[in-house]
């Protein structure tokens, strides 16, 4: 396998597969070395194609300095591309977004304290390979692979990477099913997390009345009592989607995401020129809840959209002013009735937030993988991860216990 690749389309070495057939792998210094269709199409064939792993959100990330080596994310793509008949392009057969990563910022899954323990010893954790969207703890499919045999290919691929280089580490966030089971047969290490997702299921709520109507009397009576304290503030919505975002809403949206980062002491991850790329390449993907006073924009909230899978994702919110409630109001109960109206069966709030659950949001498993080079540190970790999955093991099981919807008619 090649190392690091020196420009866009970066160098490749052949490899013989395990039935025989040839094919090159790559490493992608540049989101760009790699053809935008033949990503989106192969995104496309996996059982968890999440919107923010499409090569236009990626190469965003990239062209805008969000993502990019001066941050602590420096691309390095891989792909596996079998060889074509003369004259044919080659068949893009597996790919992954991977970026050599020099802290642990924006990332939703810690491992500070696996990093603080190598500082101990007197060992380099950063830089470390991670296989994720930046800033995204969206769960989807992260190894992009046209059969099982290919993603166990991409595997080897990446964790071979990785030993050449000599990281410390490889690691995999928010991976579905086949991802997680590949990467565990690989013998990477899986660890689970908790995150809050309201799903339509078969016959559940029709409409916003009906879901506050299936929730428990005290769930039920604080929702309402939140919705009416802003609306005693003279405050109600607009809501935006895809090219009737225009610029100078695009422009407030970002005031707003860049206050919520300054309340917290902290910079913005994402640059303006990101939702540029977005509004420019991506707008159908996009919807924007507006508050407004009399008028006047005082808070938005902006939501991702999936339309043809009928997912949308909690992203960003901020407000220029402070108002009980209003961050409930933007990011939950106005999304929620937006996607109960428009027939979407699932809306994910985000990472953590055991208040989301009270709001009608239940718990769902999230898996990540890590390799780990030092078999002595693999070991300790493994056995940190076997006391953490009983931990969130028996976590789940309290809040499904916790349920706030009702358990009997009329309850």
């Amino acid at each position: 396998m090649s190392n690091a690749a020196s420009g866009a389309e970066g160098g490749a070495a052949a490899e013989r597969g395990e039935t025989g057939a040839d094919y090159h792998t790559r490493v992608h210094e540049h989101p760009r070395g790699i053809v935008r269709d033949r990503w989106n199409t192969l995104l496309a064939a996996q059982a968890e194609p999440t919107v923010f792993m499409r090569h236009e959100v990626l190469a965003a990330l990239h062209e805008s300095q969000s993502a990019v080596p001066r941050t602590g994310w420096a691309p390095r793509f891989i792909t596996l591309e079998e060889r074509a008949r003369a004259g044919e392009p080659p068949h893009l057969r597996a790919a992954a977004a991977l970026y050599l990563k020099t802290h642990s910022y924006g990332e939703y899954v810690f491992d500070w304290s696996w990093a603080e323990a190598y500082r101990r010893h007197g060992l380099r954790y950063y830089p470390k390979l991670l296989g994720a969207v930046p800033f995204t703890p969206v769960p989807g499919t992260r190894l992009l692979a046209a059969s099982p045999t290919w993603r166990d290919r991409l595997v080897g691929a990446v964790q071979g990477w990785a030993a050449q280089q000599q990281l410390s580490s490889a690691h995999m966030l928010f991976t579905d099913e086949a991802d997680t089971q590949a990467l565990a047969r690989a013998g990477w290490l899986v660890r689970h997390g908790v995150q809050f997702h309201w799903q339509a299921l078969p016959g559940a709520a029709a409409g916003f009345d009906e879901f506050l109507a299936s929730l428990q009397r005290d769930k039920r009576k604080k929702i309402q009592q939140e919705r009416r304290r802003v609306a005693e503030q003279g405050i109600d919505f607009t809501v935006h989607h895809g090219r009737e975002i225009d610029q100078p809403l695009w422009d407030f949206f970002h005031h707003c995401y860049t206050l919520t980062y300054r309340a917290h002491g902290s910079a913005p991850y994402l640059t303006r020129a990101f939702f540029a790329a977005m509004a420019a390449t991506m707008p159908e993907h996009w919807l924007l809840f507006v508050a407004r006073r009399s008028g006047a924009a005082i808070g938005c909230s902006l939501i991702a959209l999936d339309p043809a899978r009928r997912v949308a994702y909690g992203r960003y919110w901020g407000a220029t002013e402070q108002v009980p409630c209003l961050h409930f109001e933007a990011c939950y109960y106005q999304p929620l009735a937006w996607c109960m109206a428009q027939g979407y069966r699932r809306f994910e709030g985000g990472a953590q937030g055991e208040h989301k659950m009270a709001r009608g949001l239940l718990p769902v498993r999230t898996a990540s993988a890590h390799w780990l080079a030092d078999a002595r540190f693999a070991d300790a970790v493994a056995n940190f991860l076997g006391a953490e999955g009983t931990h969130v093991d028996n976590y789940v099981d309290e809040l499904r216990e916790r349920s706030p919807f009702r358990r009997e008619p009329g309850g």
